[in-house]
Order: structure tokens, then C-alpha cells, then sequence
């Protein structure tokens, strides 16, 4: 088998995006606007980006046989991504997002279904597939899956990159085989039992991982590796939907990392590719271009 650049595994959905100018108390009707329907899901987004960034990418997932299975299985596709890993479950519903958007600020509301049936199981995880990968992506929401083929990269020399949205269950040991997490602020906050991004990431890293960061949205992110510990502030821009942000750093710290950039650039090509996103209303439409991501370049502070 033709070997890839990242095997992903992972959520994928549908999202619906509306755009609202403020999120209404309960009882309250409100119109919204600017109705967008794209695919979504951290991992299923990260690799998007990083089809479009010129890599090749292989998927893992599960969707249902409703109506929104093959959508979201095209949406891949369409972006050059190999969907053969993804699992059709009978009778059960893919997982799906209503997102309202709030304007001006970007600040977004996520409603979301996860996905019906089974969750993915370690033996379909494509493990000759994933073999051939030279990094191996995950958000952890199928655990045993996600344990079982984390376990498989580490020993075939394979970097793990995490996904760290919330401490569920089976985080902690993920974390322990990966090599780069990166995790949410909730993750963190959780992690932490306190709203301290640089303790998290010390815990983090205390489970094993090269590098631990802790994104934090309009604030930035923090991250250890290698000895040193880092603030860096986000990119100001005039946000009009934080959708997807995360998987987009994500996806710009992998693209740093398979082209060879140090751990600092890749996650300053994250913070601004998650910039780029929030400018367009859903997870995919602002993700920059390929050759605004192979040329970026951004002096570092010492």
C-alpha cells in the first residue's frame, strides 16, 4: 500500500453554521443569518488542511447510513483525502453540529450528536495503512481505537500528535503514548484544577509527551518542550467564527513538523493558520493557502 504523510482518526460531522449577533436567553426566538454547511470534526478538519497544504492524508472514522454519511464522507474526498478507513454503521446516524455563531466577536455555540452505533474498533483500525504513515493524528474520541493505534505508531516509530479537547476518558493514557499534545483550555483547566496553562502543560508533560501546549483562543497558547516554557499571544484579527480554530493549529504545528521546522515555528505556523480561519464563517473556508503556509516565516522572541 502506498504509504501517507498523516493517518487520522477520528470524529468527523456535518455543520450547520448560522451567524447571530448575540447568543438569545432560554424561551427566546432568534434569526439567524448566513447559513453555512460544511464538514467538520477535529481530526476530519486537520487533515483538510493539510490535503490542501500539499500532504497526503488517509482517514479513520465512523459515520451512519442516513443522509449525512455520504456528505461527509464526499467532503473528504473532494479535499483529496483517502476515506477507505471510514466505517459505515447500519441504521445509525453520523455525527452531526449546529453551530450558532455570534457577531462581531466570533465567539461560537456548539450543539452537537455524536455519532450512533458503535464507536470505531481497534480491529478496523487499518493498521497497514497506518504503518506507511510518517505521522499518526488523533482527537481520542474512539479510545480504544485510538490507544490501540497510538500504541502501533509508537512502536513502529511513528509520531503521535493529540488532539486534547476534554480530559474524557482514556486522555490520560493517550497522552502517554503520544509525542506532541496539544490541548484545549477546558482540557487544561481540567487537567490543571485551576486556570493555569503552564501548570497544564507541566503535567502534561509529566505523562511523557516531547512537547505539551494548551491553546487559549483570543489569548494565545502556552507550551513546554525541550527545557523552556512559552507564552505567545494569538494574532489580533476581527474574528467572525472561532470554528475549527483548534484543528487548524493543529494542522499548521503537523505541517511545521513534516517539513522540518523547529517546535517553536510549528507552533507559530498553527496560531496563524487558526488566525486565517476565524476571518470566514466554518472550520474550512478560511484555512490559508499552500503557498502562504510554505512560505510563512515569522521572527521568534528569544
Amino acid at each position: 500500500m502506498e504509504g501517507c504523510d498523516v493517518f487520522g482518526l477520528g470524529q468527523c460531522s456535518l455543520d450547520y453554521i448560522g451567524r447571530i449577533g448575540e447568543f438569545p436567553p432560554p424561551g427566546i426566538k432568534k434569526e439567524f443569518f448566513d447559513l453555512t454547511v460544511q464538514g467538520g470534526g477535529p481530526v476530519a478538519t486537520a487533515l483538510a488542511a493539510l490535503s490542501r497544504w500539499g500532504l497526503f492524508c488517509r482517514f479513520s472514522g465512523v459515520v451512519g447510513d442516513d443522509a449525512f454519511g455520504p456528505v461527509i464522507a464526499r467532503s473528504l474526498e473532494e479535499e483529496g483525502i483517502d476515506t477507505k478507513g471510514i466505517v459505515r454503521r447500519k441504521g445509525c446516524a453520523s455525527q452531526f453540529a449546529f453551530i450558532a455563531a455570534e457577531s462581531p466577536g466570533g465567539r461560537r455555540t456548539i450543539f452537537w450528536e455524536r455519532p450512533g452505533g458503535e464507536p470505531l474498533k481497534p480491529e478496523e483500525v487499518d493498521l497497514e495503512a497506518l504503518s506507511g504513515a510518517r505521522l499518526f493524528h488523533t482527537d481520542g474520541l474512539f479510545v480504544e481505537a485510538a490507544l490501540h493505534a497510538a500504541q502501533k505508531a509508537r512502536e513502529g516509530n511513528i509520531p503521535v500528535v493529540v488532539d486534547g479537547g476534554t480530559l474524557r476518558e482514556g486522555m490520560v493514557e493517550i497522552a502517554r503514548l503520544s509525542d506532541f499534545f496539544i490541548a484545549s483550555e477546558t482540557f487544561g483547566r481540567q487537567l490543571a484544577g485551576r486556570d493555569d496553562p503552564l501548570e497544564a502543560c507541566r503535567r502534561i508533560r509529566d505523562l511523557g509527551p516531547r512537547l505539551a501546549a494548551v491553546t487559549l483562543g483570543e489569548k494565545g497558547y502556552a507550551a513546554s518542550f525541550g527545557g523552556k516554557e512559552i507564552r505567545r499571544p494569538a494574532y489580533p484579527v476581527a474574528a467572525v467564527d472561532t470554528t475549527g480554530c483548534g484543528d487548524v493549529f493543529h494542522a499548521g504545528f503537523i505541517f511545521g513538523v513534516l517539513r522540518g521546522r523547529s517546535l517553536e515555528e510549528s507552533l507559530d505556523l498553527g496560531a496563524w493558520a487558526a488566525s486565517r480561519v476565524c476571518l470566514r464563517l466554518g472550520g474550512r473556508a478560511g484555512i490559508p493557502g499552500r503557498g502562504e503556509m510554505e512560505t510563512r516565516r515569522r521572527p521568534l522572541p528569544s
